[in-house]
């Protein structure tokens, strides 16, 4: 559920969306060329951009209720606990004992399963989502989470909130890693039964979805919603899920990855009923790649230009490199790997983001000698000895190791985890 948020006195107009909507279309449709070409997209839909700019100014209204009661004051009625939020994530309503009204109708939503929901599907992408290894890692990393800095908004949050620069860099990207990796696993997404807890990415995308409201409390009252909309918001939220799964399909078909339909519909399937469990308004729930294709492209022209938090935000991604620790290296050789590391990200960067926008960012360019041998690599890997007889099961075994040698290199030994609630 959803609701439009007012904004200034011309709040009932029916075109009263932030200034930020469509206010620099033709950037994005410079940087959209790609995506409108390859997602055989032949024009405008204004209905759609209509209802994304309304999305700019629309909540998770499940998850803002939760929020509301957990920073309530100790003592006031319908106040939920840190305690109590944690014990329902570990073990279901079922283990907080006279449950406040906000945890239950919090609950009783993200335990509930959609009718469209197949979980033989949602397995078999989880499933394919593993096989892709290194290269989804690579993928989210530079299209998903750098390519989404060169926009304004949701990047001047992060800023906002310390979420990706200073010393929170490399811990907040090591949790992002956290999170895709519990999605590769077959039962991550169980939901809790019986009193029994939910599977892992069940756990981690419920606590996400709490966490996005709880900030979203937090900075209503200060946030420049006649600007940016809500801080977080469906319309940014739509696009995060785009991100992460169209966006995630057409990076692994430039890294050489071969996307059969089934395996599309299996992978679109899996990030349909993460958004789900996110808040994601259904219109914006779809397991069909072009149709997902063509929302992301209209969310693409209702994007600002880039704000100075995109650069900020890029270049302590790019410089985390040098801080992870790399398993399996001596540490004399931990710096020559780090600088392998940076050097191959900005490789990888210049290719898919384009001259444009690495300097936008502030990154240095580099020739693609990266995809060079990743397309090689991924050739060998998946067209001949993944087609062999266990190549698939092999292929899966290969991207769970490569995701834990992921953590251990940004984690250094520390808990895998996500960040803290604070109410």
């Amino acid at each position: 559920m959803t609701t439009t948020a007012p904004v200034g006195p011309d709040a009932r107009a029916p075109h009263a969306f932030p200034t930020r909507f469509r206010a620099a279309e033709e950037r994005s449709r410079r940087l959209g060329r790609p995506l409108k070409a390859f997602g055989r997209i032949k024009e405008v839909d204004d209905a759609l951009m209509q209802r994304i700019g309304r999305a700019m100014l629309e909540r998770d209204e499940l998850g803002a209720a939760l929020a509301a009661a957990m920073r309530r004051k100790a003592g006031e009625p319908g106040r939920v606990t840190m305690a109590q939020f944690r014990a329902a994530l570990e073990g279901g309503l079922c283990a907080v004992p006279e449950a406040p009204e906000a945890l239950t109708a919090f609950f009783a939503g993200v335990e509930a399963e959609p009718d469209w929901l197949d979980r033989d599907l949602l397995e078999r992408g989880a499933r394919i989502f593993a096989t892709y290894g290194q290269n989804a890692q690579d993928v989210l990393l530079q299209l998903s989470l750098v390519g989404g800095y060169r926009f304004g908004g949701p990047t001047d949050l992060l800023v906002a909130t310390g979420g990706l620069t200073g010393g929170q860099t490399l811990r907040r990207l090591g949790e992002t890693q956290k999170w895709g990796a519990s999605l590769t696993r077959v039962g991550g997404l169980d939901r809790p039964a019986d009193g029994r807890p939910g599977g892992e990415a069940w756990r981690l995308t419920v606590h996400v979805r709490a966490m996005h409201a709880l900030v979203n409390a937090s900075f209503e009252g200060q946030w420049d919603t006649a600007r940016w909309g809500l801080p977080i918001n469906q319309a940014d939220q739509a696009s995060t899920l785009g991100l992460f799964d169209g966006v995630l399909l057409l990076g692994a078909r430039a890294l050489g990855v071969p996307v059969s339909k089934s395996d599309s519909r299996a992978v679109m399937h899996l990030w349909r009923y993460v958004g789900w469990l996110m808040g994601v308004d259904e219109d914006f729930l779809v397991d069909d790649e072009w149709e997902r294709h063509r929302i992301d492209y209209h969310v693409l022209l209702a994007q600002d230009a880039i704000s100075e938090a995109g650069p900020a935000l890029a270049q302590a991604v790019v410089d985390a490199q040098a801080e992870r620790h790399y398993p399996g290296w001596p540490r004399p050789l931990q710096p020559l790997r780090a600088r392998w590391e940076r050097e191959r990200l900005l490789s990888m960067l210049t290719l898919f983001l384009g001259i444009e926008s690495m300097r936008e960012l502030g990154l240095p360019l580099r020739p693609p000698w990266a995809h060079t041998y990743i397309v090689g690599l991924n050739t060998v890997r998946y067209r001949v000895l993944g087609r062999l007889p266990g190549g698939r099961g092999r292929l899966e075994q290969w991207g769970h190791r490569r995701a834990q040698w992921l953590l251990d290199s940004y984690f250094k030994g520390d808990k895998e985890d996500v960040g803290q609630l604070r109410a």
